[in-house]
């Protein structure tokens, strides 16, 4: 407590290309500070010579930043916009601490952590990449209001039933047509036993709809039947943060990429089906699938081998072995790390007041 009044008057400031989510930065009075950076590909490209150029640019432009802001304390991510920031920290010995969301981590912060600090890490994978002494296994801080229970009645809040099982399809912001492909042949199938809310990318979700809308009226004109079953399957082109956690509240199973949101749906407990993105950078989908699948949280089908009869076979199995989803709840939560947050913020704190007395 005594520390954390100490630092009410703290300035916080967001450094990077673009500020993300300028509502989020204002709401927790963030300051963004726009700087220039370039990516530096894995492969051949002739924008790799004009992203050398603009990163020099963006670290010419850092120095004189970070100079007039000369914080206590940087906190970086490790994305390829945060490296103006970091030579610069670097340059006048600002303590910084870095945070690596993935089992593989990207080259800035393999770099950064030859001086950071403090390295905070999700999966005990990437610790072999960083030194030992400095290193802590923290997790992936989650947003509190994805985690406070709703107080609803989430099944009657999103229009389901309490005696079907919800699968629960989260393709990311972008959607990923593969898996939204292989769902939208499987609805007829799939709305037989079960519910689904499907989380398809904005961009997709009109076709989305008119496609389940299609398949699940032929299906049941073919049937001689009403189209009794076709209000089981909910498309969002988006999920806020109230529907997200509404969704994880019902959600029996969860089927998604295998990037950050592997640590939302760690920490709601749902067992999971990944299908990570085939060549991701540095195969970190990959990795991080299997790393959790190994923890006990997941099962993993590889894009190249999905299919549709595999991806329901896969979900049948899951939904009809409660005792199987039981342990993987188990496994899940063990595996989150609830307080991964909390802790990096300690560690901030610290180095913030021991900068702070050197330096006062």
């Amino acid at each position: 407590m005594l520390e954390r009044e100490k630092i009410v008057g703290a300035k916080l400031y967001y450094m990077s290309t673009e500020p993300y989510n300028e509502r989020m930065l204002y709401d927790n009075k963030i300051t963004f500070q726009r700087i220039t950076a370039g990516k530096l590909r894995t492969y051949f490209s002739l924008q790799n010579l004009l992203d050398l150029f603009k990163m020099a640019w963006g670290v010419f432009g850092a120095f004189f930043k970070v100079f007039t802001l000369y914080p206590d304390v940087v906190f970086s991510k490790g994305s390829f916009a945060s490296f103006p920031a970091l030579v610069a920290a670097r340059f006048f010995r600002i303590p910084v601490i870095i945070h690596e969301s993935d089992s593989v981590p990207g080259r800035v912060n393999v770099w950064a952590g030859k001086f950071a600090q403090k390295i905070a890490i999700s999966y005990p994978e990437a610790a072999k990449f960083f030194p030992p002494g400095r290193t802590a296994l923290t997790g992936n801080p989650i947003r509190e209001d994805l985690m406070r229970p709703s107080g609803l009645d989430a099944f009657r809040e999103l229009g389901l039933d309490h005696s079907v099982p919800v699968i629960l399809v989260l393709g990311g912001s972008q959607g990923a047509q593969k898996i939204n492909g292989h769902m939208v042949s499987l609805a007829p199938r799939l709305v037989e036993r079960y519910q689904v809310i499907h989380q398809t990318g904005e961009a997709n979700a009109t076709e989305v709809q008119e496609l389940i809308s299609g398949l699940l009226t032929r299906a049941s004109y073919e049937h001689h039947e009403g189209n009794h079953n076709a209000s089981r399957y909910h498309v969002y082109g988006y999920l806020d943060s109230k529907k997200m956690r509404l969704a994880a509240e019902v959600a029996t199973i969860v089927v998604s990429r295998s990037g950050s949101a592997i640590f939302e749906i760690a920490n709601w407990g749902i067992p999971a089906l990944l299908v990570p993105i085939t060549n991701s950078h540095g195969n970190h989908q990959r990795e991080n699938a299997f790393a959790y699948a190994r923890a006990g949280g997941a099962v993993v089908v590889e894009e190249e081998n999905l299919t549709q009869n595999i991806l329901i076979a896969e979900i049948d199995r899951l939904i009809e072995n409660p005792l199987r989803r039981a342990e993987m709840k188990e496994r899940a939560l063990a595996f989150a790390r609830a307080d991964s947050a909390e802790k990096i913020a300690e560690q901030i704190m610290a180095i913030l007041l021991r900068h702070q007395s050197l330096i006062s």
